[in-house]
């Protein structure tokens, strides 16, 4: 998509480069600020709760460091924050990203031959009046068989490491094992772009 005439800033409170990605595909220019918060003390029953939890929990921590710097009060045109947040559903269990290569290499090879369900959230601040919206989608993976040197060679790699459930849908080792995808790839990828965009909409 060409780049937009766009009459306002938006900042990506995220470091994940599948949602720089997807952000840049809808046509828009952003800044990044990288929300430094503890994920592990946030805690809610359902995992949509949780990634509209922690979503939000983001947008305040980047909002707290845009008022400490007084950069809140010298915005000259309307800027809004977006904030995401993704995790995966594998037979009830929420999971986050893995907190070894054990636990890496545990997840995807639960996968082989099964599915699973990620929930993705996107929360939109507008700096300049503070109003807010948020929503979530969901998306199934199913998956083929996924032989071991191929999860070898993503622990290997390292990347998914750092991806909710260890699940990185666009990774060219993992784009071919997958079997049907139920919902929208971007929402697995991390950033839904009909919410985003409603949302973007809803905030201006």
């Amino acid at each position: 998509m060409p780049p937009r005439n766009q009459s306002f800033e938006i900042i990506l409170g995220s470091a994940s480069m599948a949602r720089r990605q997807i952000l840049s595909e809808m046509g828009y220019d952003f800044t990044i600020m990288s929300a430094d918060i503890d994920e592990k003390s946030i805690r809610k029953e359902t995992p949509e709760d949780l990634v509209m939890a922690l979503a939000e929990a983001k947008a305040e921590a980047i909002m707290s460091r845009l008022a400490i710097t007084d950069n809140l009060k010298e915005l000259e045109r309307p800027t809004l924050l977006l904030t995401a947040d993704t995790v995966v559903v594998y037979k009830g269990i929420i999971r986050e990203k893995p907190s070894s290569r054990e636990e890496a290499h545990q997840f995807i090879k639960d996968y082989s031959g099964g599915s699973a369900r990620v929930v993705g959230s996107v929360v939109v601040t507008n700096l300049v009046t503070g109003s807010r919206g948020g929503g979530w989608e969901s998306a199934e993976v199913y998956f083929h068989a996924i032989p071991d040197d191929i999860i070898d060679s993503l622990l290997e790699e390292g990347i998914i490491l750092n991806v909710a459930g260890g699940l990185m849908l666009e990774h060219p080792l993992t784009l071919p094992l997958v079997d049907t995808v139920i919902g929208t790839c971007d929402c697995v990828m991390g950033l839904s772009k009909t919410l985003t965009e409603k949302l973007i909409q809803e905030a201006l």
